[in-house]
């Protein structure tokens, strides 16, 4: 009887081990971490995720915790603190992206729509619990990120195409793509009942 293995995409890398084995699929349903992981997505646009997952706790401290009613107040000043800050992506484009998810954000909250409600309703409130025996097999979108994707757009949220949510909704638990023969599917399922 052979051992279940995790899925391949972990690798080896401890960090990445750890993630996989613990976040990654797990259901995320706290408003504020939800908008610092999709920010977190759209910054690995183009880039691999160990990468941002080994600067994630620069990004928290460089973000004010990922706090979206701090975040909307930076001015030109922080943008240029931030661009020269070399513990995050220094790409204008993806620091002022998660200023403009900020300000999506507490709109978002403004309209009496609470984050977390929102983006779990593409899913039905529930996770999807797929069934892939090979990580070739898992899509990179669904009907569901790109219907997400464009309400974010709509909510003007940025670096957040079909990919990046998907990414996002595998990450959070909305979607539970690790291999069946994975340890941590059953762990996954097990959590979203």
């Amino acid at each position: 009887m052979t051992e279940p293995q995790r899925c391949p995409w972990c690798g080896t890398d401890p960090l990445y081990v750890h993630y996989h084995d613990t976040v990654w699929g797990r259901p995320e349903y706290d408003p504020l971490a939800l908008f610092e992981k999709l920010c977190l997505d759209g910054q690995q646009a183009g880039l691999s995720w160990l990468t941002i997952l080994r600067k994630q706790d620069t990004y928290r401290q460089a973000y004010d915790g990922f706090d979206p009613e701090r975040i909307v107040h930076y001015d030109d000043a922080k943008v240029a603190e931030l661009l020269a800050d070399p513990g995050i992506i220094r790409n204008r484009l993806k620091v002022q992206s998660i200023i403009k998810n900020a300000r999506g954000f507490l709109a978002l909250k403004d309209q009496g729509t609470d984050f977390s409600a929102f983006l779990w309703s593409f899913v039905g409130d529930r996770p999807i619990q797929n069934r892939w025996h090979r990580f070739e097999d898992v899509p990179v979108t669904t009907p569901e990120s790109e219907a997400m994707s464009r309400a974010l757009k709509r909510a003007g949220f940025t670096f957040v195409g079909p990919t990046i949510v998907y990414a996002f909704m595998q990450a959070t638990g909305m979607v539970n793509d690790h291999l069946v023969q994975c340890p941590q599917h059953q762990a996954c399922r097990s959590e979203a009942n």
